[in-house]
């Protein structure tokens, strides 16, 4: 049993050298840039607006927050651990093997089916933007078969997808439908990484600035039309104004939508072996990028919510471009400028998240728990040549018969569940010396300050919402039964972590991490945690069928 928990022990001089270091600070906090600005601010924020109103700024700084204690533990990490891996690595080091397994399994559903989402993404702009230049693709091009499909059996009022399904011509007794903008997008971006990061260090820049500069402009555009009455809109419950219309479980309904747009700041740190003093950039370069995001996405929806009223918002896919078409703002120039930047938006997060899943691939490789096929590194680019290839097209295949939402709440489950193992896998850490110029974790001891915290906050939200606690065990309820359930494990984990963290004296900072990510968990259906039970499943027949048998740390075990 101890084998499946054997760690790797990293050192500072322990790094792979195929791979070329060109990457500085700025670059890294433009790749946090690319990566969380994209898919989530210019397509899943109209659905997050419809959900919780005006309020769902609060949903962006409870995720921000979250993900702000969740990147200084990756900071931790990677100030102390400079090998690509991401979560895997760290894991490797703090919990052993298995567990590794485990969260690299994890970040391979992520980048992977994340890439196929934002893949669709990027073809309904792209498609959205031809036909405003008067240019027009078959719709049964545009689309997948799953999504045209399941419109038609369920009476959608999606006119494009309804037309591809009648329209589709037959080959046998099968529609052919299939998103042609998608695959081609993913074989582009594929080549990109390919061809070297330096290559992608260039393109991506470009693209991150022009990015940011529309994206300034639709605020400042687009605050000369905020009505402020569209941020108080009449509540349909209470029938009185509200920042929150449809309450605070309105807000927290688009906790995947919202979550989803923050995920690409953990793509940074698997960059670490292509970073120049990755102990020191990385850091700086995450926790920069992650202010800078949650500022943005507040901008935009305070501009979004008062500009339109937030009903509006019902099924918009398009939402920055939605905000000026004539039955709103009527500027018809930004219109157009926000759907092209919306393609550029969406190119540079498949663009990181391309480049990340291949380094995942490389580092269970040289571990010596996937085939040493992926350590293959291009003579000429230097880059893990063949894990890229096998991404593009593990990123392809599934666009032909797979769906945006399926992929959406598919993707969100196992990121959350890699971040909540990185912040307790920083608790597992023992102290380090202080160097000068490096990144330290501050310790804050946790002893009083957590248990107060929580228990504190849990008496204050009872007697705000008494009726929430007298109903928290009805979980036959077909509405909020599923909920009240996981708030129960939710408080029963975080009393556990009270007691330990009282004992232990436990770092302040990443319990607050754990306990932030532990919460969004319980956003997760049942559905999530099935498909996600049976990803598990997979990955650990591929572990004790490969990976625990060829480890390159179990062999030098057994040799010694």
């Amino acid at each position: 049993m101890s084998q499946l928990f054997r760690r790797k022990v990293y050192s500072d001089t322990d790094t792979s050298t195929g791979l070329l270091r060109v990457l500085g600070v700025w670059d890294i906090v433009f790749f946090g840039i690319a990566a969380i600005i994209g898919a989530g601010s210019f397509s899943s924020l109209g659905e997050a607006v419809f959900r919780g109103g005006p309020g769902v700024i609060l949903l962006y700084l409870i995720c921000g927050f979250a993900c702000g204690f969740t990147a200084l533990c990756y900071a931790e990490f990677a100030s102390r651990i400079p090998t690509a891996g991401s979560a895997y690595t760290y894991a490797y080091a703090s919990f052993g093997e298995l567990i590794a397994w485990i969260i690299g399994w994890a970040l391979i559903m992520e980048y992977s089916f994340g890439n196929i989402y934002v893949a669709f993404s990027w073809s309904d702009y792209f498609t959205s933007f031809l036909g405003r230049i008067g240019m027009h693709i078959p719709d049964y091009l545009t689309c997948s078969y799953t999504e045209a499909k399941k419109a038609f059996l369920n009476g959608s009022e999606n006119k494009e997808l309804l037309n591809a399904w009648k329209s589709a011509p037959l080959i046998g007794n099968l529609k052919f439908i299939v998103d042609v903008p998608a695959l081609v997008i993913n074989g582009l971006i594929t080549w990109l990484c390919y061809v070297g990061v330096k290559e992608s260090k260039n393109f991506n820049n470009s693209l991150v600035i022009l990015k940011l500069g529309v994206i300034i402009l639709v605020i400042l555009v687009g605050f000369a039309y905020i009505n402020t009455d569209n941020w108080t809109p009449i509540s349909p419950t209470t029938g009185t104004p509200s920042f929150m219309p449809n309450g605070f479980t309105g807000v927290m309904s688009a906790v995947s939508g919202v979550f989803f747009a923050y995920i690409g700041f953990d793509a940074l740190s698997v960059l670490s072996e292509e970073t120049k003093d990755p102990q020191k950039t990385l850091p700086k370069g995450m926790i920069i990028s992650l202010v800078l995001c949650t500022v943005i996405y507040i901008a935009l929806t305070l501009v979004l919510t008062g500009m339109v009223d937030y009903k509006k918002f019902d099924g918009v896919g398009d939402p920055l471009s939605f905000i000026f078409e004539k039955t709103n703002a009527n500027v018809a120039w930004m219109e157009l400028v926000v759907s092209f930047v919306a393609i550029v938006a969406i190119t540079t997060v498949l663009l990181v998240f391309q480049m990340g899943q291949p380094r995942i691939w490389y580092a269970m490789s040289r571990d010596g728990l996937m085939p040493q096929k992926f350590l293959k590194i291009h003579p000429k680019y230097k880059t893990p040549s063949f894990a890229t290839i096998v991404t593009g097209i593990v990123v392809g295949i599934p666009i032909l018969f797979t769906d945006k939402t399926f992929i959406l709440d598919f993707t969100s489950i196992g990121t959350i569940f890699a971040f909540v193992l990185v912040c307790a896998g920083v608790l597992t850490l023992p102290a380090k010396e202080k160097i000068k110029g490096r990144f330290h974790l501050p310790y804050v001891n946790g002893k009083i300050i957590f248990p107060v915290i929580f228990i504190g906050g849990l008496i204050a939200f009872y007697y705000w919402q008494p009726e929430f606690f007298q109903t928290l065990m009805n979980w036959s309820d077909p509405k909020d039964g599923e909920f009240r359930a996981s708030i129960f494990f939710f408080i029963i984990i975080n009393l556990i972590l009270c007691v330990v963290t009282f004992i232990k004296n436990l770092s302040l900072i990443p319990l607050i991490g754990l306990s932030s990510c532990l919460y969004l968990l319980t956003g997760m259906s049942h559905e999530n945690w099935f498909w996600f039970g049976m990803w598990f499943l997979i990955g650990m027949f591929i572990y004790f069928f490969y990976g625990y048998k060829n480890s390159k740390l179990g062999k030098e075990l057994k040799n010694s």
